[in-house]
């Protein structure tokens, strides 16, 4: 059975964040994620947690001060900026201690109009290898997340998964790995089956949601059962966050999408 984690930014909507542990945990998971950790408690998450017996599976990378600001507004895109991305890494890391929280999800940025994708590319390669070290030595795992252009996130640099890998192998550490979005990648690619058994021991994180409307599985064009097979064959022992905006009861959508997860 795959180890399924509730994106309680997107579920349990209706309650009060640190209402949705316990929630959770009810619906029958093990595992909770949530996006951002600044202004969040990371003392009160790490005991909403603790007592409900559940695992905090991701978390954003992110900080605060003035290079997180620069950070924010450049990411991963600019030579520059490497410095402020590492200032950026060095907080999650610390937030870690805290929160129990092993895996961090990055995004690449929006594409530059005045630099070549080639550019962009060789800076992503390096700020990830300036940063690399630092979860390596605190043993956690940093999630590169490729994203949809064509609905949900125009400019986006990175929708490829193809070109995710290839950063990742030039990258060349074990704490730099994928996150891999089976409904963004559907939408940018497809091929998801494939793409997920040739590149496993790359991948991190998933996140699911079916298409359209990135919804729960059983919902759209995704056959769920297929691609969840698929993983569980694999050796992968990570965690798959459920992301999406339900259509019907939380709880119910959760319980359904265990059901298909259960092998």
């Amino acid at each position: 059975m795959l180890k399924l984690s509730a994106c309680i930014d997107m579920l349990y909507r209706e309650l009060d964040f640190y209402d949705r542990f316990a929630a959770a945990k009810r619906a029958g998971l093990d595992a909770v994620e949530f996006w951002g950790f600044q202004g969040r408690d990371l003392a009160r998450v790490r005991e909403e947690c603790d007592k409900n017996g559940l695992t905090l599976a991701a978390v954003c990378v992110g900080g605060t001060g003035e290079a997180a600001d620069r950070f924010n507004s450049r990411r991963l895109l600019y030579r520059d900026g490497i410095d402020d991305f590492v200032e950026v890494t060095k907080q999650s890391a610390k937030a870690a201690e805290v929160l129990g929280c092993k895996t961090f999800i990055i995004t690449v940025g929006q594409e530059r109009n005045d630099a070549t994708r080639y550019e962009q590319h060789a800076n992503i390669v390096l700020a990830l290898k300036a940063a690399a070290p630092i979860f390596e030595d605190a043993g956690l795992t940093m999630v590169v997340e490729p994203l949809n252009v064509l609905c949900n996130h125009r400019g986006y640099f990175l929708p490829s998964s193809y070109e995710a890998f290839e950063i990742l192998e030039e990258v060349g550490s074990p704490a730099i790995k994928l996150l891999y979005d089976i409904y963004h990648q559907q939408i940018s690619e497809g091929n998801l089956i494939p793409t997920i058994e040739k590149n496993i021991s790359l991948i991190g994180h998933f996140h699911v949601a079916d298409n359209p409307g990135r919804h729960e599985p059983g919902t759209g064009e995704i056959n769920y059962r297929k691609v969840f097979e698929a993983i569980d064959k694999t050796d992968y022992d990570k965690y798959v966050g459920l992301e999406y905006s339900n259509t019907i009861d939380t709880t119910e959508t959760i319980r359904n999408t265990l059901e298909l997860a259960s092998f």
